[in-house]
């Protein structure tokens, strides 16, 4: 009996008519027979993502209104073309309850109003995906790794993955490497070719990324790959050679790091560059009064780690260049070649480090993205 009698609550809810038994039939005169249903129902509270819809059996909707009355904003919409069914076509907002108003009328005539509310789900957490490199920039190097670091931690992490969707044209493959609970890179199995224009969609909003943790808002980044900017450091010549495009277009002699701070060995990508850059071994817990702690103002700066390691003019190291390391894990060069480099080199490029007698550069360190085969970075994946 109660099964029952909750079932003709149901339907008494889901149709309204002009007036008398609302249970009534067809067969009842003067009573409408067109039965107006609204989804979902107002018992449950929703993810933001998931349709209003409003049908009418036995006729057709006039008008359907669904309101934000927070933001006193119309949901827009749109009919079937035969009008016996609307559905909402706008992302809903989180921790709302919309008013939906609803006129139809009967294959008679007859009209009747129907009114819900739909109501949408408060999350514990709201996780903002941030890009790098941000939508400010447009042109990379073949180097350049995606990353999204969210602002919350994503225990489902397949799931905030399948949401970041990736396209190059030319089509090229490529895959995402978590390294963190909130920090997931892509890159392709080998370097982006150039021209490359690379697409990448966070359509994370709404979405449920675990533990009651859901997607803040829905982004999107677009680049271009310039063409292909590759230095190979040797350890052994001192030397620097400069690939455009795998054509060779200069040689540098160099200094890098001296035996008490080497150069990683691996492949390094450019994150930023800055014509004068204060170098402050405090950035990486050497301070004074540390014999080792250094602190100066280098030009023509572009980094190619966080562990310190740029590329950079050095004047006090012009004798040494070409001949043996002595830098404190930089790849030093001389004012007219700096130059050079800075003003070719740049965001996304790459510096191939061999020989120099330091550890490979950590998967972890910037864009330690290339220090990992493919079948490893693969595996970093949470669809594997």
């Amino acid at each position: 009996m109660v099964g029952l009698a909750a079932c003709a609550a149901l339907l008494a809810g889901c149709t309204s008519t002009t007036g008398g038994d609302p249970n009534a039939t067809g067969e009842s005169a003067g009573k409408a027979t067109v039965e107006v249903r609204v989804t979902p129902d107002e018992a449950s509270a929703v993810t933001p993502i998931t349709p209003i819809v409003v049908t009418a059996t036995g006729g057709t909707l006039d008008a359907v209104t669904v309101t934000n009355p927070t933001k006193a904003t119309l949901v827009s919409g749109a009919y079937t073309d035969d009008k016996t069914s609307w559905t909402s076509n706008e992302p809903l907002a989180y921790a709302t309850a919309y008013q939906v108003v609803a006129d139809a009328v009967d294959h008679d005539g007859k009209k009747v109003e129907r009114k819900a509310t739909v109501h949408t789900l408060a999350p514990k957490a709201k996780a903002y995906p941030s890009f790098i490199p941000p939508p400010s920039v447009a042109d990379v190097g073949v180097g350049q790794p995606l990353v999204v670091k969210f602002d919350q931690d994503i225990a489902d992490k397949a799931a905030a993955e399948k949401a970041l969707v990736v396209s190059a044209t030319p089509e090229q493959t490529g895959g995402w490497y978590w390294l963190s609970k909130r920090e997931v890179h892509y890159r392709p199995q080998v370097y982006w070719q150039p021209g490359t224009t690379i697409k990448l969609h966070a359509g994370v909003y709404g979405l449920n990324l675990g533990g009651d943790v859901y997607g803040q808002t829905d982004r999107d980044l677009t680049l271009k790959v310039h063409d292909s900017w590759v230095a190979k450091a040797d350890g052994n010549t001192e030397q620097m050679q400069i690939f455009q495009n795998g054509a060779l277009v200069n040689t540098m002699p160099i200094s890098m790091g001296k035996d008490a701070t080497p150069t990683h060995v691996g492949t390094h990508v450019i994150s930023d560059k800055q014509q004068k850059y204060t170098m402050d071994s405090c950035t990486y817990g050497v301070c004074p009064p540390d014999p080792k702690a250094y602190r100066t103002d280098e030009y023509f700066a572009e980094r190619i780690s966080n562990d310190g390691e740029f590329v950079h003019e050095n004047p006090n190291s012009v004798g040494a260049q070409g001949s043996s390391n002595v830098s404190h894990g930089c790849i030093n060069l001389n004012t007219t070649n700096a130059q050079w480099f800075f003003d070719h080199f740049g965001l996304g490029d790459v510096v191939e480090v061999t020989n120099s007698g330091g550890t490979p550069l950590p998967v972890w360190d910037t864009y330690g993205d290339w220090s990992l085969p493919w079948a490893d970075w693969q595996a970093g994946s949470a669809l594997r």
